[in-house]
C-alpha cells in the first residue's frame, strides 16, 4: 500500500478497510485479518493496525471478541457507504465543480466521459 504524507496513515488504512466493507470482500461478521498479520501485509507497524482498528471500532464498523479477532459489524457497510457518499457531496464534488467552472468544462461533457468510463469498465 502507498501511504500519503497528506492524511494519517492509520486513517489511510481505515479507508482502504472501509473500501473492502463497502465493496463486500469484508462481509458482515467475518473475522478481519489480526493486527500481526495486517501489518505484515502492509509493511506497517503491529501499533498503527491497533490504532486503526481501535478508530474504527470508535466509528462502529468492527468489533473485537476477546482472545479471537476484530469481525465486521451488521450494518458496516450501509454506514460506510452513507459516510462515503456525504464525504463525496460535501467535499470531492465541490472540487470537482471548482476545477470544472475553472476550466469550463460542463455536465454534458462529464455525461459523455462517464458514458466512455462505464463503456470500458463493463467490457
Amino acid at each position: 500500500m502507498k501511504f500519503n504524507n497528506q492524511k494519517p496513515i492509520y486513517i489511510q488504512i481505515a479507508d482502504t478497510i472501509e473500501e473492502k466493507i463497502l465493496r463486500g470482500e469484508w462481509a458482515v461478521s467475518s473475522r478481519i485479518p489480526s493486527v500481526r498479520e495486517y501489518g505484515t501485509q502492509l509493511g506497517v507497524n503491529p501499533n498503527t493496525i491497533i490504532r486503526t482498528y481501535e478508530y474504527l471500532q470508535r466509528e462502529g464498523m468492527i468489533y473485537n471478541k476477546r482472545g479471537i479477532g476484530y469481525f465486521v459489524l451488521e450494518g458496516a457497510q450501509i454506514k460506510v457507504r452513507e459516510e462515503m457518499q456525504n464525504k463525496f457531496f460535501n467535499e470531492d464534488l465541490k472540487e470537482l465543480f471548482y476545477k470544472m467552472d475553472m476550466l469550463d468544462i460542463t455536465i454534458t461533457d462529464i455525461e459523455k466521459y462517464y458514458k466512455i468510463f462505464n463503456q470500458k469498465n463493463n467490457e
